[in-house]
């Protein structure tokens, strides 16, 4: 596997692109349970498989270098890729797992998406593991599964590169108490840093049909949590920062601009983005972006972030 610093790419694989759709790349007609404890009986089919099974069910879409990462991190054997791609299709064949790729005007995707099925949550339901899949979940748009696999990306750096890393909560529920809604952005991590508790949440953004408005809606909700936070409010114990996970540093600015068109601000935080690509360095401490004031024009400023060693 290429390790991360050594990826080329200027355009994250994650961003969106024109005219994009998903592609169903899974296996058609039907695979009975019987045939699946055959394999299992055999052998076949055995607990590495059950490990990426409850890897998909808790991060919803991975691809196969994520599930990969994952495994190493676990200090699961398994010899390389190409060995893990193996696995992902005898479970793609089984009808336990299911995958799809995207195309656009640009051509096909250069990487594939993996998924729950049915016979996934049986599986795991077998062995008490708590699986809340449903058949709708894999009609989520592109744009949704992009931001779910840029999450997904940005946390599994984080586990591996950062010290400081204590805890995560995928989809955390936040309440604006004034508005009396509930939403959950993608991602909460906390941190233990020189013997103090913080929390970050991350809002990943994709350029998505309407995504401007989108932000508006949210940053409103935001808002309304920020200006009447009190310690224990979304059972956070400090007030968390928040950071927008961008597609790339154009877009940085875009949501900037949105923002600061629409005269969104918090008195009690900064803003913080960062994109995709970022998250391919070895260090994490200047993957952080604020946008300053001089002179009367905004300028992109790098933050040193110790936090993120």
């Amino acid at each position: 596997m290429v390790n991360d610093n050594e990826i080329k790419t200027k355009v994250s694989p994650f961003a969106m692109r024109e005219g994009e759709i998903k592609v169903f790349d899974g296996k058609d007609g039907y695979v009975s349970m019987n045939q699946i404890m055959q394999k299992i009986n055999l052998g076949h089919i055995n607990d590495l498989h059950f490990k990426i099974i409850e890897y998909i069910n808790k991060y919803e879409f991975l691809t196969s270098r994520q599930i990969y990462q994952l495994l190493q991190m676990e200090n699961v054997e398994i010899k390389s890729q190409d060995k893990l791609n193996n696995k992902l299709d005898q479970l793609i064949k089984s009808k336990i797992l299911t995958r799809y790729y995207f195309v656009s005007s640009e051509g096909k995707g250069i990487f594939r998406v993996y998924c729950m099925e049915k016979m996934g949550k049986y599986l795991l339901n077998s062995r008490e593991i708590d699986c809340k899949w449903q058949p709708s979940d894999n009609a989520k748009p592109v744009d949704m599964i992009k931001k779910k696999l840029a999450g997904n990306q940005l946390l599994i750096a984080y586990m591996r590169k950062v010290k400081s890393f204590s805890n995560y909560v995928l989809k955390p529920q936040i309440t604006a108490k004034s508005l009396a809604k509930k939403f959950k952005p993608t991602l909460r991590i906390d941190f233990n840093f020189n013997q103090h508790n913080y929390s970050f949440v991350y809002e990943v953004i994709r350029r998505n049909l309407g995504w401007e408005q989108q932000l508006i809606d949210r940053m409103n909700l935001w808002k309304d949590f920020y200006d009447n936070f009190i310690i224990g409010d979304s059972e956070f114990s400090t007030i968390p920062q928040i950071v927008f996970v961008c597609e790339d540093m154009t877009h940085m600015g875009e949501v900037f601009k949105v923002i600061t068109i629409n005269r969104i601000n918090f008195d009690k935080i900064n803003f913080y983005y960062t994109t995709d690509l970022e998250q391919n360095n070895d260090s994490l401490s200047s993957s952080l972006y604020s946008f300053v004031n001089e002179d009367g024009k905004f300028k992109i400023r790098k933050n040193e972030a110790k936090i993120l060693l």
